[in-house]
């Protein structure tokens, strides 16, 4: 897929660093991670739980625009299955 791929987390920066590092060492590689502790981005996206976020995943056009998004505590663990979910959205669109 030709996207963008990013970690938004209400995390700061510096804990954000570690859990980069984290990926890293265990899986050789990492995605870049954004700041969002104002929610600013999270919010929008329809992943907002109280004052943290809910763990998940969503799909944005080029303007912003969420086209979906799933709310999903295991989606790292389900990796094969959230790809193929974001992958059956983003042929969607085509």
């Amino acid at each position: 897929m030709d996207v963008d791929t990013y970690i938004i987390s209400a995390d700061s920066p510096e804990e954000q660093k570690l859990l980069y590092e984290e990926l890293k060492r265990l899986y050789g590689k990492s995605l870049p991670f954004v700041s969002d502790p104002e929610l600013e981005i999270i919010d929008p996206i329809g992943m907002r739980n109280g004052d943290i976020a809910y763990r998940g995943y969503a799909l944005m056009d080029e303007n912003g625009n969420t086209i979906f998004q799933k709310r999903n505590d295991h989606w790292g663990i389900e990796l094969d299955e959230t790809i193929k979910l974001i992958e059956e959205e983003y042929n969607s669109i085509e």
